[in-house]
């Protein structure tokens, strides 16, 4: 009888195109005992010695890659993994998502890294309304490492920003959207957000201004019309709205949250700051005393602005760990990379490149409820600590 399953299960693997997985570790690393297979790929086939003979190839040589590992089962042997909550996890390892997802090429219907990082560099060379170098000067100040994040120790005796041309950039359309956008929030989690006809409207020019009324915004939604996620400039815009703006539950069971608050305006969650990825926010709570500056982990390798950094700060006596945000961009650049990146690698890291220098944006999506057909709403999205 178990001559008989074998050969079912290898008329099974030969039609799906595994013909050899039964004497291969292709995709087993880390699978426990099985007898059903004519060699093992865990730990203890080295003590048995009846490992299959690409065992060292592919879990063992092959442990920095996911070639051949897509969708394994966690081994804690592993120097990086290849299952879906590696991302979760931060422990994937680099070529995840270009072998093993949707087909190899990284999720997001068929839309490559590659495509991304080159659609990136289009919308960083198309950001004619970022800061240039004498509209925004900082002060950095304390450099700290990743161990003492937590620390809450306020290293820096000068505010981060020293200078911002309010009105050189306040002035332009999208600037504005985005500051009258900002102050419609309620920053504690649990209170139920409940917003005014003129504030719905606000979010409608947000988007607009943003999305319709720049170049920048335009090639994003030609890029994603190309591919087939967006059918018509009017769905890709709708859906940008409810994925951003719609609201949903953090706490208590009110409608208290949505992506846009968590990652632009912030948040305040079991007694710390949660989201807060924006640097015009940053900016306009320092200038108002209302935000204290304490110290950088990290600050991108970017010598005119957009670059990038991670603070600690105190938001009127909320303390924020890493709070990463893009620095000195448009508000539709923002809006336009954590859109991409979350329309194509939700729940993912996303690779992008901007002046030929890597940034990875993590997202996560909400999954506690949804909008449309099942659609999720935005979680987060943040740039993530550079990997030292």
């Amino acid at each position: 009888m178990k001559i008989i399953a074998v050969l079912a299960l290898w008329v099974t693997l030969s039609q799906q195109g595994y013909s050899n997985t039964l004497d291969s570790c292709r995709g087993r690393c880390g699978y426990g005992t099985d007898n059903m297979f004519s060699c093992q790929c865990n730990s203890f086939c080295e003590r048995y010695n009846d490992c299959c003979s690409d065992y060292t190839e592919m879990c063992k040589a092959g442990a920095t890659s996911c070639k051949g590992r897509c969708d394994e089962k966690y081994n804690s042997q592993n120097k990086c993994h290849c299952n879906s909550k590696c991302a979760q996890y931060k422990n994937c390892c680099s070529d995840h998502s270009d072998l093993c997802d949707s087909d190899g090429t990284g999720g997001g219907g068929g839309i490559t890294d590659a495509e991304i990082k080159a659609l990136s560099e289009a919308l960083y060379a198309l950001d004619s309304n970022k800061a240039s170098a004498s509209d925004l000067i900082l002060d950095p100040q304390a450099l700290v490492a990743n161990s003492q994040t937590n620390s809450k120790d306020d290293l820096s005796t000068r505010p981060l920003f020293r200078y911002l041309n309010e009105e050189k950039l306040f002035s332009r359309p999208t600037f504005s959207a985005l500051l009258a956008v900002l102050d419609n929030y309620d920053r504690m989690t649990g209170q139920t957000e409940d917003f005014s006809p003129q504030q719905l409207a606000e979010q409608e020019t947000f988007v607009k201004e943003t999305m319709s009324n720049t170049e920048l915004g335009r090639e994003l939604f030609a890029f994603l019309y190309t591919k087939g996620v967006y059918a018509s400039e009017e769905e890709f815009l709708l859906d940008l709205k409810m994925m951003w703006f719609g609201l949903y539950s953090r706490s208590s069971n009110r409608m208290d949250s949505s992506g846009f608050e968590h990652i632009f305006a912030g948040e305040v969650k079991g007694g710390k700051i949660s989201g807060f990825h924006n640097w015009i926010q940053f900016y306009l709570l320092e200038k108002n005393r209302k935000l204290n500056y304490y110290s950088h982990s990290f600050n991108g390798p970017w010598t005119s602005y957009p670059d990038v950094m991670g603070m600690q700060f105190m938001w009127e006596g909320y303390f924020k760990q890493v709070g990463s945000a893009v620095i000195g961009c448009s508000p539709e650049f923002d809006f336009a990379l954590y859109s991409l990146c979350y329309i194509t690698r939700p729940g993912k890291q996303c690779h992008l490149s901007l002046a030929g220098k890597q940034l990875v944006i993590q997202t996560y999506t909400w999954d506690n409820s949804s909008y449309g057909n099942g659609k999720k709403f935005i979680g987060s999205a943040f740039p993530a600590t550079p990997s030292n």
